[in-house]
C-alpha cells in the first residue's frame, strides 16, 4: 500500500464500523449537584468553582444519570488516582457525551494518542514528541509575537474590544494552522469545529454526526493536498510517519490531526482569555505585572492553576467499588483538573489567585500518561500573548462584567470578553 493509496477513497466509507451506545439526552436545570450534575448547564459555565467546592466538602465523588451515567471526583487525590490508573479506567472516549464508543476501538481510539490506552498509547504519543519539544516550540515564538502585535494593531481607534474573539482565539488558531500547514484564512472554520466538538455534546445524534463529518471532510481535503504537495509541516510528517514498520492508518492520521486542531486551539485560547479576564477585573495584579514583567512566568502558572481550562473524561472498564462508590462498566468519569487545582488539601489558599505563588504544582496540563504533549507550546503562546498585550495595552478593564460569557463543557474559557482599552 503506497501513501497515496491510503487516502484515495474516504477511509470512513465501505468499512463496517462497530456500534457504540447512545443514551437519552437530558438537559435542563440541575436538581441536585450531588446526584444530577451536568457540565453543560449555564450555571456551570458561568462559575463552576463554588459548585466544585461544595461537592468537595459534601459529596467528593458526585453522581449523575445524565449522559448515560457518570461520576465527578472533586478532590485532588481522587483525580490524580484516576488519571494514573489505566488498568481500571479507559481513555477510549475523553469527551463525556451521550455516545459511548464501542470497546473494539480500544486501544487506539478515535483521536490518538489522547484516546489511546496502553500499550498503543506510548508509541502513538512518542510520534508527536519531536514536534513539541522546547527547542521546536522556541522556533515559533517570533512569528507568534509578530502576529499578536498585528492583532493589537487592528484595535487602533477602538475603545472597547472583544479580547476573546478578537485576540485570544486567533493566536492558537494561527499557530496550529502553521504547524499543520493549513490555510490561515480557515480560522473561522476552526472556531466552528471546536465549538461543535466540545460544546455540542447535547445536540441530536444526527446533528452531532454531521458536525463531526464536516471536520473530517476538511481534514481529508487537507491530507490529500499534502499528499499531492508535500511540505515541511506536521501533516506531511504524519502522512510519512511509520509505526510498527508501516505507515499510519488513515484514521490515525486524521484522528491525530483532529486532536491537534481541537485540543491545541480551545485549551490555549481559553487560558489566554481567562488570564486577561482576571487582569481586567483585578487592577492590582495588572499594575504589578506591568511594573514587574519578570513576574509574568510565575503569574502565568497561577492563572493556569486557578483557571485551568481542561476537564477530561474516562470510562470505567469493569464494575467495581471505588473509594466508597459503586462504579459500573462504561460509567463516565469527568476528570476535573480545575477542581483538583482548587483543593485546599493540596494548595494553600486554594481559592485565591496569588500571582507570586512560589510552590505551584498545578495539574492544568493533566497527570499520568496523558499529560498534555503540547504544554511547552501552550505556555509559549500564553506567555507571548500576555507579554504583548501588557506591553501594548497596559491599562484596560472590563467594559461590562455582565457581558462576559464562558464556554460550557470540558474546556472552559471566555467566549466573549469585552474590554475597555481606550
Amino acid at each position: 500500500m503506497t501513501v497515496d493509496d491510503r487516502f484515495v477513497r474516504d477511509f470512513r466509507e465501505g468499512e463496517e464500523q462497530p456500534l457504540g451506545v447512545r443514551s437519552e439526552i437530558i438537559t435542563g436545570p440541575v436538581s441536585d449537584w450531588t446526584t444530577d450534575f451536568s457540565h453543560m448547564e449555564p450555571e456551570w459555565a458561568a462559575d463552576p468553582y463554588p459548585i466544585q467546592d461544595d461537592l468537595r466538602a459534601r459529596c467528593p465523588i458526585a453522581r449523575t444519570e445524565r449522559f448515560g451515567g457518570g461520576w465527578l471526583p472533586t478532590r485532588y487525590e481522587d483525580v490524580a488516582a484516576i488519571a494514573y490508573d489505566t488498568e481500571r479506567f479507559s481513555s477510549r472516549a475523553v469527551v463525556m457525551s451521550n455516545y459511548r464508543p464501542p470497546l473494539e476501538i480500544a486501544p487506539v481510539g478515535a483521536v490518538p494518542p489522547i484516546s489511546s490506552d496502553p500499550p498503543f498509547h506510548h508509541d502513538a504519543r512518542k510520534l508527536l514528541l519531536p514536534a513539541f519539544t522546547k527547542k521546536e516550540v522556541a522556533k515559533r515564538e517570533e512569528a507568534a509575537r509578530a502576529f499578536c502585535h498585528s492583532l493589537i494593531d487592528g484595535f487602533e481607534g477602538a475603545e472597547i474590544v472583544d479580547a476573546a474573539r478578537d485576540y485570544a482565539q486567533h493566536i492558537p488558531m494561527r499557530v496550529i494552522s502553521d504547524m499543520l500547514g493549513f490555510p490561515p484564512e480557515d480560522g473561522p472554520k476552526f472556531r466552528e469545529f471546536v465549538e461543535h466538538a466540545l460544546e455540542g455534546v447535547n445536540l441530536p445524534p444526527e446533528q452531532r454526526m454531521a458536525n463531526m463529518a464536516e471536520l473530517f471532510d476538511y481534514l481529508l481535503e487537507q491530507i490529500r493536498d499534502h499528499v499531492a504537495n508535500p511540505r515541511d509541516d506536521l501533516t506531511t510528517y504524519l502522512i510519512d510517519a511509520e509505526l510498527y514498520g508501516r505507515k499510519l492508518e488513515p484514521s490515525h492520521v486524521s484522528g491525530t490531526m483532529a486532536l491537534l486542531l481541537i485540543a491545541g486551539i480551545d485549551t490555549t485560547w481559553s487560558a489566554i482569555g481567562a488570564s486577561l479576564w482576571h487582569l481586567a477585573k483585578t487592577p492590582a495584579d495588572r499594575e504589578r505585572l506591568v511594573a514587574e514583567p519578570a513576574l509574568l512566568p510565575t503569574a502565568m502558572e497561577e492563572f493556569l492553576r486557578a483557571y485551568a481550562p481542561v476537564t477530561m473524561a474516562r470510562l470505567v472498564k469493569e464494575d467495581m467499588h471505588w473509594r466508597g462508590v459503586d462504579m459500573k462498566a462504561d460509567d463516565w468519569i469527568l476528570l476535573s483538573f480545575p477542581a483538583a487545582n482548587r483543593d485546599p488539601a493540596q494548595f494553600d489558599r486554594a481559592d485565591e489567585v496569588i500571582i507570586d505563588r512560589e510552590i505551584n504544582r498545578h495539574v492544568a496540563f493533566g497527570l499520568g500518561i496523558h499529560r498534555c504533549v503540547g504544554s511547552h507550546l501552550a505556555r509559549m503562546e500564553l506567555r507571548v500573548a500576555l507579554e504583548v498585550w501588557l506591553e501594548r495595552l497596559p491599562v484596560f478593564g472590563l467594559a461590562d462584567p455582565s457581558a462576559v460569557t464562558w464556554a460550557p463543557g470540558q474546556v472552559r474559557g471566555p467566549r466573549t470578553l469585552p474590554l475597555r482599552i481606550g
